[in-house]
């Protein structure tokens, strides 16, 4: 006996089996019980979700020999064969390749005859969008007015490219796409009655799978009983589907969270082993990250039914808000950019280094160098002598003329007040391995109090270099060293963050927050406004906090300073060629003239 697909075979026969389509259910069921018929229906979604299948059910109950019903008995000859596909007055046309002005014309013509057997003629045109202009003018008379005998139902995929003037004569219903537990519940039901054996974890893969269709839900079920040999456990339709095991993407989660990057490594590693999609992995690691934000801010709103959520609960404890958002936001646009990445498995380790790079967690030597070196010049004067060692980094140069004293960068932003012998230890920390526990100092201090240390020798390179590098103020608040319009020109920025930075204007600073007025709302979107964040961070010392308002800038922003100044030197230049001798000479003599737009400064005079 011929096999037949679980797709056909389970196919819904009446309105009550029909799933997730309960709005439309109800028009048609009431449309039927007070004879409230149109003569024209159209149904419009995507693929897979009954467009097919309510135009054959509402064929039968059309034609059904016990009356007009929203009941269809099923038994009869006229239920029977539109099941079958071969009653004589129910008519699907494939609008793909039947779509030129002969077809409808013929089409047309036919249906002015009555009905062979049935009670309407129905004629069921699927993917009517593909029909040609000319083919849709050729159906309007008849679509708005047909023979009495005459039903009419369309179908499409992209009901945007109806004409306006078909779907005004149409009653549209628009079918939504099959919620996951919708495909869920009835893979359980089509497995049951098919005894197979299943796991529900393995059809909620293959409900994720089908996006929404349950033909496609159904087709993949029939490829998971032949892979799996009749038995659907989560692992065989993992292995089928190639999806990602989600334990995968929490251990790559907590990696991240903790700055491994050799762990993040190994898990690139192991989905490459396994033949995985890294497309797909990030998809399902978006899709992870929306899930603990959701819980971040709504706590009730997870599933304990789901498998991971302990592990949810956990890391939306553990994580900051801002660093999930960072994660999201680096893994959604890391997708587009696997296309043109060298191979998918360095698009994937890039971006993964890039979540790492951008949250500040992946650590190292000069990362640590300014907060140690700020914890040694705030500490308590009674913290061990060895917490307050400078790093290997950390340069010293003579802070005053005297060529005795000697400080460490960071202690030279330190106001005088605030100078107290961690400065000097830092300055020389083997003098104070054999101090005791030193007693408090008192507020204000003479020099004579200071311990100096012999000036350390340095080449003339490392003293240029040292010279030429930023100072970082150590404190608990915003100071910008200049105005906003300059100091954001000087950040080490590219791309759209540098554009991010010099199209902004500095509204107000507050403590470690930043308000910046930008008049593009694109500008502040994206990871480029998570990297201005990140280059602040560096430069300070300390987190900062950067807000957005949106509104028109008031001509202080780098960009605005630059346009202003390249003006004004093309007005210079205008204005120089206007009064220079020669070229007077050249308009009065020769009736010249000087091409507007055609001077550009800098450029030699004539």
């Amino acid at each position: 006996m011929t096999y037949l697909v679980l797709a056909r075979k389970w196919r819904p026969r009446s309105f009550d089996t029909l799933v997730g389509q309960d709005h439309v259910v109800r028009a048609l069921t009431h449309a039927l019980t007070t004879q409230r018929l149109h003569h024209a229906w159209l149904f419009t979604g995507t693929r897979g979700v009954g467009k097919t299948t309510l135009s054959r059910i509402l064929a039968k109950a059309l034609n059904c020999e016990t009356g007009i019903t929203a009941t269809p008995c099923g038994v009869c000859q006229a239920c029977t064969q539109i099941d079958e596909g071969r009653f004589v007055d129910y008519l699907e046309l494939d609008a793909a390749s039947n779509r030129g002005v002969e077809e409808m014309t013929q089409l047309l013509e036919q249906a002015v005859y009555s009905p062979s057997v049935g009670r309407f003629k129905v004629y069921m045109i699927d993917e009517v969008h593909m029909l040609t202009g000319h083919a849709f003018n050729a159906m309007l008379k008849t679509l708005e007015e047909p023979p009495a005998h005459v039903k009419f139902i369309l179908a499409t995929t992209d009901p945007q490219k109806i004409p306006v003037t078909v779907l005004s004569r149409c009653l549209q219903f628009n079918l939504k796409q099959m919620p996951g537990e919708a495909i869920v519940g009835h893979l359980e039901q089509v497995l049951g009655a098919e005894e197979i054996a299943f796991e529900v974890p393995a059809l909620r893969l293959l409900g994720q799978a089908a996006s929404g269709s349950m033909r496609d839900a159904l087709s993949l079920t029939d490829q998971a009983i032949a892979y799996s040999a009749g038995n659907l456990t989560e692992e065989a339709v993992r292995g089928m589907l190639g999806t990602i095991d989600q334990r995968h993407l929490v251990r790559l989660l907590d990696a991240l969270q903790a700055g491994q990057a050799p762990a993040v490594l190994e898990i690139a590693d192991e989905l490459a082993t396994r033949g995985l999609s890294y497309r797909a992995a990030l998809a399902d690691f978006a899709i992870l990250l929306s899930r603990i934000a959701i819980v971040q801010r709504v706590a009730q709103a997870i599933d304990e039914a789901d498998p991971l959520v302990v592990d949810i609960k956990r890391l939306a404890n553990s994580l900051q808000p801002d660093a999930v958002q960072l994660f999201y936001t680096v893994a959604v646009h890391s997708r587009s950019e696997l296309a043109i990445a060298p191979d998918e498995y360095a698009g994937f380790v890039m971006a993964c280094l890039r979540m790492l790079s951008l949250s500040g967690a992946a650590g190292g030597a000069q990362q640590q160098v300014v907060p140690q070196a700020v914890q040694a010049t705030t500490a308590p004067v009674s913290a061990p002598a060895a917490s307050m060692t400078p790093q290997k980094s950390t340069r010293v140069a003579p802070a005053a003329p005297s060529p005795k004293q000697v400080t460490s960068p960071v202690a030279t932003q330190l106001p005088p007040k605030s100078a107290t012998k961690a400065e000097s230890t830092v300055s020389n920390p083997d003098a104070s391995l054999s101090e005791p526990e030193a007693e408090p100092e008192p507020e204000f201090f003479s020099s004579d109090d200071l311990d100096y240390s012999p000036e350390p020798v340095f080449d003339q390179a490392d003293d240029a270099q040292y010279a030429q590098a930023p100072s970082k103020p150590v404190s608990d608040t915003i100071v910008l060293p200049e105005p906003w319009a300059g100091f954001s020109a000087k950040l080490p920025l590219s791309g759209m963050a540098a554009q991010l930075a010099r199209q902004s204007e500095c509204v107000q600073v507050s403590g470690r927050t930043i308000l910046l007025r930008v008049a593009t709302k694109a500008l502040t979107e994206g990871a480029h406004a998570d990297r201005l964040r990140a280059v602040l961070t560096e430069y300070f010392g300390f987190v900062v906090q950067v807000t957005f308002e949106i509104g028109a800038g008031q001509g202080q922003s780098a960009h605005a300073v630059d346009q202003a100044a390249q003006a004004a030197r093309q007005q210079a230049a205008e204005k120089s060629v206007k009064v220079d001798p020669f070229v007077q000479a050249l308009v009065k003599d020769f009736g010249a003239q000087v091409v507007p737009g055609s001077i550009r400064p800098g450029h030699a005079s004539l």
